[in-house]
């Protein structure tokens, strides 16, 4: 088959299914119909004389020929990212592209704070940021949508995405809260926390179950007032009074002057892990070097 009959539609989207495992997920994820994408995966296996695809279990999995043409196809995309990063980059500004996708359950000042290190390269960098779930920021990734996407946690194991975790520190929590909230319960800490009222992440969030952990090891049972997927939500409700909340303890002065928040106590047995992760185990953006970089050696992002 020569290159020039390649449908790079069709290649596409036997990509996406690869990575998802289903073709309705990869439907939703597309924003196409099941059966569009049935169909040109078919037209794509009839064309390349191959099948690429078969059932295993409850999830499609790629044939022996399916893991070559998914081989070539990770470095086609990647490849056609390049070019646009390229292109884009190559305007009369010269500054260089970093699109960053960020954890909705990552602090956002710890997110400030990482990205600081990309934006003081001697060239200009242009930065994009989007805030989105976890999962779905991987699948972006994966497509080559986004350069570099920091979380909370790293990629899971067994994920069937081609991604890549670093680990860049981690950082102990600190319990805060507004000023009267702290004075009252900063005294006998933590067994003042009985009965407080707390505000937690989501339990999709990975900090609640530690969270969780060491409440019931130190035998605490506080009031839960409020479940926040976002955490700049929930530290705008901790803003507001009405619960505790946790935050990276290196981020205190800035906890202090955007929410008005005051130290209640730290919890050396809680450290909330940064993670930059990315399409390639080596990475080769300049920014995002320049990221993990500053990062070495370091056991705090803050």
């Amino acid at each position: 088959m020569k290159a020039a009959n390649l449908n790079f539609r069709h290649l596409h989207y036997f990509w996406v299914v690869a990575q998802e495992g289903s073709v309705t997920r990869a439907a939703e994820r597309l924003g196409v119909a099941v059966q569009t994408i049935s169909a040109q995966l078919a037209l794509l296996e009839q064309a390349l004389g191959k099948s690429l695809l078969a059932p295993q279990g409850r999830r499609l999995t790629p044939t022996a020929a399916g893991r070559t043409a998914l081989a070539y196809a990770d470095q086609i995309f990647l490849l056609g990212e390049q070019m646009q990063t390229a292109l884009a980059d190559s305007g009369d500004d010269d500054a260089m592209r970093l699109t960053v996708g960020i954890s909705n359950s990552l602090p956002k000042l710890v997110a400030y704070r990482l990205l600081e290190s990309a934006l003081q390269l001697p060239r200009k960098v242009r930065l994009t940021c989007y805030e989105d779930q976890f999962d779905a920021l991987l699948a972006d990734l994966a497509l080559h949508k986004l350069d570099v996407v920091l979380a909370d946690r790293p990629l899971g194991a067994g994920s069937p995405l081609r991604v890549f975790s670093h680990l860049l520190g981690d950082s102990t929590l600190t319990l805060f809260g507004t000023a009267q909230l702290a004075e009252r319960y900063r005294p006998g800490f933590p067994a003042s926390l009985d009965g407080a009222p707390l505000l937690l992440p989501t339990r999709n969030n990975a900090m609640r179950g530690r969270i969780e952990q060491w409440l019931d090891a130190a035998g605490l049972r506080p009031q839960v007032v409020g479940e926040f997927e976002d955490n700049a939500l929930l530290n705008t409700f901790g803003r507001s009074g009405l619960g505790l909340f946790f935050a990276p303890a290196a981020l205190a002065g800035e906890v202090a002057d955007q929410f008005d928040a005051l130290p209640v106590g730290s919890v050396p047995q809680l450290r909330e892990p940064v993670y930059a992760i990315s399409s390639e185990r080596k990475i080769r953006h300049p920014a995002v070097e320049a990221l993990l970089a500053a990062r070495a050696g370091s056991q705090s992002p803050g």
